[in-house]
């Protein structure tokens, strides 16, 4: 997709969820983040999510988050956009990193709601103080992962923040099960006449197809092998949706263990870590770390996934 400065309903194809690389003392490993992000301009994807929840992104102080962030932005230099996840249980905290993150270059930012959120009255007054905060002009990506947030949003409640809220431009569907979710935000944006917003979807691929399928403009997550994201999403685009099933379900094995909630995070980084694109897979404490078991297991894996893509072809 043509880069343009900031976020909008235009965006499509893969924004490759970033993980947050660190040496073996926990420090940032900045020659790692930059060898991570030529791997995935390499790969091709079309945009780039960094401090997601995959991204440690509670784990870092406010300094590391913002070295982060200028660090990254520099190093893609305008070459794809670069959305950046600044939630927060502090509104201001939200308000700060975002206003750094849109004065270093990004393209936009990234939300999920506070926990606690348990009616669409609730999440409808926190939204709006979050966009009057934030000002029209940062583009926001709503993130809709209630795994992890524990809060739900009604088809009619996001329809309502669309409609009254311009900087809304996207959103990162990861409500599972969530298909049907997907198809009412489409079908009811049509209805009501409503402005169209981008749909990039989560949970590492596992759902991919059937979401293309489904109105989504692409994905926004992070697997290891980001190149079947983007030749997945590229195929369905092109028409040959039965040719992106039979390349994803060569994938699905790995894409399966990499979504074990409190581990995925470990495997990600160790198969990154395999295909030399960082020095190090450690994720800062307290976090998840492979067993020997789990090595075994995760060789096997990618040993099938090399010998079912050489039948591929």
């Amino acid at each position: 997709m043509k880069h343009s400065r900031f976020l909008d309903k235009q965006a499509h194809g893969v924004f490759i969820i970033t993980t947050t690389s660190f040496t073996q003392d926990g420090s940032i490993d900045f020659d790692s983040v930059d060898s991570l992000i030529e791997f995935y301009l390499e790969k091709g994807v079309s945009g780039m999510t960094i401090l997601g929840m995959m991204g440690e992104a509670t784990k870092l102080s406010t300094n590391e988050l913002e070295s982060f962030v200028k660090h990254v932005i520099q190093r893609v230099n305008d070459r794809i956009p670069v959305v950046v996840g600044v939630s927060d249980a502090g509104l201001s905290n939200l308000v700060r990193l975002a206003r750094f993150s849109m004065d270093a270059g990004c393209a936009g930012v990234m939300v999920a709601p506070i926990s606690g959120l348990n009616t669409d009255h609730k999440l409808y007054g926190y939204f709006a103080q979050v966009f009057d905060a934030l000002g029209p002009d940062v583009p926001v990506c709503y993130q809709d992962y209630p795994q992890s947030t524990g809060v739900h949003i009604s088809v009619e409640c996001f329809n309502r923040l669309v409609k009254d809220f311009p900087q809304l431009v996207m959103l990162k569907h990861e409500d599972c099960p969530g298909l049907s979710k997907l198809t009412q935000v489409r079908d009811t944006a049509k209805y009501q006449n409503l402005r169209r917003v981008s749909v990039l979807t989560g949970n590492g691929g596992l759902y991919l197809p059937q979401e293309l399928a489904r109105g989504a403009d692409g994905a926004m997550t992070g697997f290891a092998y980001p190149e079947m994201l983007v030749a997945v999403v590229a195929l369905h685009a092109s028409g040959k949706a039965e040719r992106a099933e039979d390349l994803f379900d060569a994938y699905l094995p790995l894409v399966r263990y990499e979504q074990q909630p409190g581990f995925g995070l470990a495997v990600r980084k160790e198969v990154l870590r395999r295909r030399g694109v960082i020095a190090c897979a450690l994720t800062r404490a307290p976090g998840p770390s492979l067993s020997q078991r789990d090595h075994m297991e995760l060789s096997q894996l990618i040993a099938r996934l090399d010998r079912r893509l050489r039948e591929l072809g």
